[in-house]
């Protein structure tokens, strides 16, 4: 069964929660910086628009670290098997097409 698809990889795709939040935090200090700097440069529109991607990041940053503390769940090691399809629901039948 390696390899093949069951059709729930949505439901269960796993995220890389560690590089989501080093990445996070890498945006959240250029987000400041470009914040500060235009600021300082008298570019008004350009530090609200930091200051908006600063304010996106951080929220991500803590759904992110909400993740990580919810435990494997979320932040799956290797000796947590990927989480198996349901088992009751009836396989997907893509509707009859009927026009001619």
């Amino acid at each position: 069964m390696i390899g093949m698809r069951t059709g729930s990889e949505p439901m269960t795709a796993r995220s890389a929660l560690r590089a989501r939040f080093w990445l996070s935090v890498w945006g959240v200090a250029w987000a400041i910086f470009g914040t500060i700097a235009f600021m300082l440069v008298g570019r008004p529109g350009w530090a609200i628009a930091c200051g908006v991607l600063w304010l996106v990041i951080t929220v991500d940053l803590a759904v992110i670290v909400r993740h990580i503390r919810q435990g494997p769940h979320f932040q799956p090691g290797r000796d947590v098997p990927p989480y198996r399809p349901v088992e009751n629901r009836a396989p997907y039948r893509p509707p009859d097409d009927h026009t001619p």
